[in-house]
């Protein structure tokens, strides 16, 4: 759909990437990531065809249609909800008119042969534009991105940024482009829109390229990753995980080599230097003209990587083995009699993680703070354990005082400290020089959330109690923020959208919704698991089916499960060939690279040798190839029969 040959954007003296090269074919679901800053959104917004390149070629297929979800929506004026929907359905709906028009006509008794012609004509035609199905699509995108019914004729001028955001999408998604370019979607989504969404985007055919802070999202709905780093753009195959898997052995290949390179410069070098003056100094000058000429042409760089923030979480003295006691029925909320969450009795152990997940509004925020003791309690009594001291990192920040500057916010944690210790913590949280003495209303989400982390270090909790602790973080900190909290000795209560977080570390889950707490042992999948249980429809009572229904029932239940392990099968195999794929790739490029080699030595019995063996490898590598894209067919075919299959 998309070629790009040497793609560079800048402004002014700024270079944002340069030469970038990469094509976008019709089934790409590709995963952008990279450091904040890096050039996400310039490079959607080229694709997009909003801004040109400042150098190279970017060249679109003819006729492309193109969606894109910015993360500041437009103003769509006094228009409603269902208006701006019912706008990508124009055709149909111009249909529909000319079709009741036909249908008044055809109630005369002297109406033509040619108006029944017409009218049957067009009918087949609003069929196959969905016109019987188009508003059932749009109440079912809209309220899988959590809209209610009675918001569907309000105003978008009147919703808020996050609602408009989302009315964008579900546009976006009702007009099936070609290409679909998302910039985090998920930004104003509650757990069940996103896992909505997800299943939409598995389910989509076209292209796809989204830009997203959330790990869960790009493993579920990835089939490759695109990394901006240092100006350039690497490609990976496979998810999220398993970019950071091959990342991780492509960093470590090329620091070998440079620190081979190294060697041999450096006894190269050497060489020229004992020998250059001596009777080996022809020797020698040929050899720094060798030299000379690698260091011009064939030379790497050292591979580099992102600046990372450093952290550690020491836990504070150890706390007793009851961390917290919740008794006589506690009820969180704002006013008597309208509590909105109610708690079981429980106990919270040292050590445990605890998840608190659940929709936007239900109360999980008004239940950490009536944890902390911010709120009073509608009902009951929370008490502490022995030696808990617990400490807070709050969603909005609002702990902060703005007209504070980073260091003097950081210090009130523990006012005693030198300055100095405060500004090397800060540097270990990538705030450098004069960055210690903004203002922290100057800041944006992602410094704010680093200086909150920082009095966090400070207090030296043992009970950890975080709101969103990933929001405005770019991966790179998230994935450093787990490995901390990972170690961390203490007790941990974390309310998160963040599924790859949770997943991660929680040792149990508690759902906040319906107005009542839920508790259940484990992770998001284990937790994802008994949810699917709880909300099976149960068969119902004294239902006794006909004996030909039984038969055909336990026929076709037989069949589903045949299917699901025959795909099971066909799923594991496909992740086979992906790793001894990925395994063969590594072998021809250390092939090649001795084949290189063994030239520049003119040692040709090598070349033919490893030339052979080279030819071999790819001929493997084709054959694994094949198998894979045969898979893949197999399962797109058994996926689309499912889909096809009566209900």
């Amino acid at each position: 759909m998309i070629v790009a040959e040497g793609v560079g954007k800048y402004y002014g003296a700024l270079d944002v990437f340069k030469n970038l090269s990469f094509r976008v074919e019709p089934a790409d679901h590709i995963g952008l990531v990279g450091a904040n800053g890096e050039g996400k959104t310039t490079l959607l917004r080229l694709l997009a065809g909003l801004e040109e390149p400042t150098s190279g070629s970017l060249q679109r297929r003819r006729g492309l249609r193109v969606g894109y979800l910015p993360q500041d929506p437009p103003d769509f004026g006094s228009a409603t909800l269902w208006e701006v929907m019912l706008e990508v359905f124009a055709l149909p709906r111009k249909l529909e008119a000319e079709l009741a028009g036909l249908a008044r006509q055809l109630e005369a008794p002297s109406h033509g042969e040619e108006v029944l012609a017409r009218y049957s004509a067009l009918q087949e035609e609003y069929e196959r534009q969905g016109g019987y199905t188009y508003e059932t699509r749009i109440r079912a995108v809209l309220m899988g991105l959590g809209f209610a019914a009675p918001q569907f004729e309000q105003e978008l001028g009147k919703l808020s940024g996050g609602q408009r955001t989302r009315a964008l999408l579900a546009r976006l998604l009702l007009e099936e482009p070609d290409l679909l370019l998302l910039d985090e979607p998920t930004n104003h989504l509650d757990l069940r829109a996103v896992e909505w969404l997800e299943g939409w985007v598995q389910e989509f055919k076209g292209g796809l390229l989204v830009v997203s802070h959330d790990r869960y999202f790009l493993d579920k709905c990835s089939a490759g990753v695109w990394e901006i780093a240092f100006g350039g753009l690497e490609t990976y195959r496979g998810n999220y995980t398993a970019h950071l898997r091959q990342r991780q052995e492509r960093y470590e290949r090329r620091l070998k080599e440079w620190e081979a390179q190294q060697e041999y410069i450096e006894k190269t070098q050497d060489f020229i230097r004992r020998y250059l003056a001596g009777q080996r100094s022809k020797e020698a000058q040929g050899r720094r003209t060798r030299l000379e000429r690698y260091l011009a042409t064939e030379a790497v760089e050292k591979p580099r990587q992102q600046r990372r923030i450093r952290l550690r979480l020491e836990g504070g003295q150890r706390s007793g083995d009851i961390v917290l006691q919740l008794r006589g029925g506690v009820a969180v909320g704002y006013a008597p009699g309208r509590a909105l969450a109610q708690v079981p009795d429980q106990e919270v152990l040292r050590g445990q993680r605890i998840a608190v997940v659940g929709p936007n509004g239900a109360g999980k925020t008004t239940l950490i703070r009536s944890i902390l003791g911010e709120l009073d309690l509608l009902e009951g009594e929370i008490r502490y354990g022995a030696a808990v001291e617990p400490g807070y990192l709050a969603q909005a920040h609002d702990h902060l005082d703005p007209k504070m500057t980073v260091l003097e916010a950081v210090r009130q944690a523990r006012p005693q400290l030198p300055a100095e210790e405060v500004r090397n913590l800060l540097g270990s949280l990538l705030f450098s020089g004069d960055d210690a003495f903004k203002k922290v209303g100057e800041l944006s989400g992602g410094q704010r959330s680093r200086v909150a982390l920082a009095k966090l270090v400070l207090n030296n909790a043992n009970l950890l109690v975080l709101d969103e602790p990933t929001n405005h973080l770019d991966i790179a900190s998230q994935e450093i923020l787990e490995e901390v909290l990972g170690d961390f000795p203490g007790t941990l209560i974390l309310v998160s959208h963040d599924r790859y977080l949770i997943q991660a570390l929680a040792t149990e889950v508690w759902l906040v919704d319906g107005g009542r707490v839920q508790r259940f042992p484990g992770n998001w999948e284990e937790f994802l698991r008994w949810r699917d249980q709880q909300e099976a429809p149960p068969p119902a009572r004294g239902a006794m089916p006909r004996p030909e229904g039984g038969v055909v029932q336990r026929q076709a239940q037989k069949q589903e499960r045949r299917g699901r392990k025959q795909q099971e099968k066909w799923l594991q195999r496909q992740q086979e060939l992906e790793e001894r794929i990925h395994q063969q790739e590594l072998e021809l490029q250390g092939l090649s690279e001795r084949i290189g080699r063994a030239g520049e030595d003119k040692d040709m019995d090598q070349v033919y040798e490893l030339g052979a063996e080279y030819r071999q490898r790819e001929k493997e590598l084709e054959g694994l190839l094949e198998e894979w894209e045969e898979l893949a067919g197999e399962l797109e075919m058994s996926q689309e029969e499912k889909r096809r299959a009566p209900v």
